[in-house]
């Protein structure tokens, strides 16, 4: 049996994707960064407290859930990381993953994997960083630790209601879509960027 706040947070994480991520993600994009956002949101009722995207082109560490962090400890009022819910696009680095740490959450959730912005996104530097610097094959970090634990949307929505599977289908599709274009707009762009590992 599906559960009904699963499937609210499921539809709720979406749709900050889809109006709240997205159109900064598209902006950022066209000014030459990768495809990578973020956001926070209060676990009490899951309203927004902030949504960022990817800076890599005004700094190579603003990675959209570092961008997000950045942003998020500029604000005046904010509170506590332990109220909230970190919401990444796609499967943090482990640069992100120590920078949700550090900062205190005991969660993130995210949308595409690492072998998606491997596979379908041509930006394999995190499955590498993995490989190289830390000797781990995808996948081979503690997804559930003394810290976090994390959660890939594409789990969640799977054990959804059988009335909101076609629907959450539906709309992960359209996001997919989307960062398809957004990743077909980086790659014909990224040779003019001074962006490290583009």
């Amino acid at each position: 049996m599906s559960d009904p706040l699963n499937d609210a947070l499921v539809s709720r994480l979406l749709s900050v994707m889809e109006n709240d991520i997205i159109p900064l993600t598209q902006r950022g994009v066209a000014d030459g960064n990768k495809v990578f956002g973020a956001a926070l949101l209060r676990k009490s009722d899951l309203s927004l407290v902030i949504a960022e995207t990817n800076n890599e082109t005004e700094n190579p560490l603003w990675h959209g859930e570092i961008h997000t962090l950045k942003r998020f400890y500029e604000l005046g009022d904010r509170p506590d990381t332990r109220d909230l819910i970190f919401l990444s696009t796609h499967e943090p680095c482990t640069m992100c993953m120590s920078a949700i740490t550090w900062a205190g959450f005991d969660n993130f959730f995210y949308f595409f994997s690492h072998e998606d912005s491997r596979d379908a996104f041509a930006i394999p530097h995190d499955l590498k960083i993995l490989k190289e610097v830390f000797g781990l094959e995808p996948g081979g970090y503690q997804r559930n630790n003394a810290f976090w634990k994390s959660f890939w949307i594409a789990d969640l929505a799977a054990s959804s209601a059988t009335a909101h599977k076609a629907e959450f289908a539906n709309r992960i599709d359209a996001i997919k879509a989307t960062y398809g274009e957004m990743s077909n707009t980086y790659q014909s762009s990224k040779s003019g960027n001074a962006i490290p590992l583009s």
